[in-house]
């Protein structure tokens, strides 16, 4: 049976402001061997999937440093307010200048396990509509893209949206409303 590992000494290696490295000695209960192990210390980042009364997701195209691609997702970043609701309607005006009357929580994932400490939690907001203009933080440029809800599984499978979290947050949405938006 499979059990936790005895954590000999913990300590933070390196802040860089987004994220710590966490640096740890633990014992397999298994082996009883020790080894380092390196953690990812993280706040915790919301996502949204925001539709329109058209059924089209409101999206965003933005650089990442990480693959130093354009990548087509839907609005998301880390969790400022006590409330992770909250800064999922944050994130969304923000991002797009949309707005929707409600979010409804479709789940919480840890986007890795292996190395991360933190939790990715998913919102959905039906009609929403463009009421404000954009509020980008200084280091982002950002493009809003209307994308058909009957085309997501179809950009999902052809790459397009290769985004993890992404997907994951359209898998929990269509889980739960299929291709039909809810009514």
């Amino acid at each position: 049976m499979v059990k936790k590992w005895h954590v000999l000494n913990s300590r933070i290696d390196k802040d860089y402001r987004v994220f710590r490295v966490r640096a740890e000695r633990a014992v397999s209960p298994r082996t009883r061997r020790s080894n380092e192990f390196y953690a990812l210390e993280c706040g915790d980042w919301v996502n949204i999937v925001p539709l329109t009364t058209n059924r089209e997701v409101v999206m965003i195209r933005q650089y990442r440093h990480g693959s130093r691609e354009i990548t087509l997702e839907i609005p998301g970043g880390a969790i400022d307010e006590a409330d992770p609701a909250e800064a999922a309607a944050r994130e969304l005006a923000e991002e797009t200048g949309y707005e929707g009357a409600t979010v409804t929580l479709l789940g919480a994932v840890n986007p890795n396990p292996a190395i991360f400490n933190n939790l990715c939690y998913t919102y959905f907001a039906k009609d929403v509509r463009a009421t404000r203009s954009l509020s980008l933080d200084p280091m982002e440029d950002i493009e809003v893209e209307l994308v058909p809800l009957a085309r997501i599984p179809s950009l999902i499978a052809s790459g397009t949206i290769n985004h993890g979290l992404v997907v994951v947050a359209f898998h929990l949405y269509l889980q739960k409303y299929g291709v039909e938006a809810p009514a």
